[in-house]
């Protein structure tokens, strides 16, 4: 570099440089220190209805994994709705009559009671639903464009 020119050493001096901040990334970049862990199962979208007589959740029996229960009130009086079992007590309502509200859970496998409330006094009480929610569904590590 003695001969060089002082902008022609910068230069060279700065092309050196990057070289070695390249190799250096490159370097970096064959490591696996992170390894691919599977995604959960796909969210299942179950439905369910609040009548004057029952709560009913479609379907009732899934593997375990998240799920997004959307229920529609189809009483004349505004209801809660209440998700019970294995360890969960989830509440989301009041739900207006003819209008819907969704509760999104992880479940464990077990059994699940939907019951459906009201701040009101009825005459009869709403049988609840029942969730059954067995082994773990797949891993959805092999589905294409989910979000």
């Amino acid at each position: 570099m003695r001969g060089l020119s002082k902008t022609r050493r910068t230069r060279a001096a700065a092309l050196i440089l990057s070289g070695a901040v390249l190799a250096g990334g490159l370097v970096a970049c064959g490591e696996d220190d992170f390894e691919n862990e599977p995604r959960p199962p796909v969210p299942l979208q179950l439905t369910g209805v609040i009548t004057p007589d029952r709560v009913t959740v479609s379907p009732n029996k899934v593997g375990a994994g998240p799920v997004v229960i959307t229920v529609s009130n189809q009483t004349d009086a505004a209801h809660s709705l209440m998700l019970e079992g294995e360890g969960i007590r989830e509440r989301v309502g009041p739900i207006n009559p003819e209008a819907t509200a969704s509760l999104q859970k992880t479940l464990k496998p077990g059994q699940y009671t939907i019951t459906a409330g009201s701040d009101q006094a009825v005459e009869r009480e709403i049988r609840p639903a029942t969730l059954v929610i067995g082994p773990e569904r797949d891993s959805a590590s092999d589905e294409l464009l989910l979000p």
